[in-house]
């Protein structure tokens, strides 16, 4: 039987991917992408050039059993998505799931995420926290934001930068105006940036500032 490499790809910065990275996915007899044009030139920068296949979002329940059927089979595949670590607000969720149920043995390396220099860079408590993606866009959205009033760990969000001052505000409405929060954007590439700050002041900030770029919003506990 043949085994599943789930291989985290650079957020930004090329030099982020890891040799043991570089190697795994040379060696792969599949490597899956969450769009191939994107990992192409990812591939061909490191001069791997493996068969390569799409798994998505819209696609991952139709492929994952076939997958599972090639790796059973003796073939050693290799998931990676866009940017990050799969299975972080990427596909690779249902794909490992199957893997472990099927006895397929499943090995994640350590390497690029997103929200993790964020959350350090925050200047917020980061012994603990709880990582909430991207929130509900409609149905369910007042109803986390509500349960998210009493969290007491520092929390994580994904945001796209057209919807930053609607969420901050939000947040602020819910949460309370006065919360500590920090804006990180364009982690590891040329123009990053880290905005700390009340809600209030966020919003003021980015009301005049038009954020662009991949959005990690980090936001401070609830003190009893």
């Amino acid at each position: 039987m043949g085994k599943l490499y789930i291989v985290p790809t650079p957020v930004g910065n090329l030099e982020d991917m890891t040799l043991r990275a570089i190697r795994i996915l040379k060696e792969a007899d599949l490597v899956l992408a969450e769009d191939t044009r994107t990992s192409g030139v990812l591939l061909k920068h490191f001069e791997i050039k493996n068969a390569m296949q799409s798994h998505h979002k819209f696609n991952e329940h139709k492929t994952t059993e076939s997958v599972v059927n090639r790796i059973k089979g003796g073939e050693t595949v290799a998931l990676i998505s866009d940017a990050g670590t799969p299975g972080i607000s990427d596909p690779g969720f249902l794909l490992v799931r199957e893997c472990v149920r099927n006895g397929i043995t499943v090995e994640c390396l350590p390497g690029a995420t997103a929200f993790v220099p964020a959350l350090v860079n925050s200047g917020l408590p980061c012994d603990k926290f709880c990582f909430e993606g991207f929130l509900p866009q409609k149905k369910g959205r007042q109803t986390r934001l509500k349960v998210l009033a009493t969290e007491q760990r520092t929390m994580v969000f994904y945001e796209s930068p057209h919807r930053v001052v609607k969420t901050l505000t939000q947040l602020g409405e819910y949460l309370g105006a006065e919360r500590q929060a920090s804006v990180s954007r364009e982690i590891s590439k040329v123009h990053e940036e880290t905005v700390r700050g009340t809600l209030t002041e966020l919003v003021a900030h980015f009301t005049v500032n038009e954020p662009r770029g991949e959005i990690v919003m980090v936001v401070e506990g609830f003190e009893e």
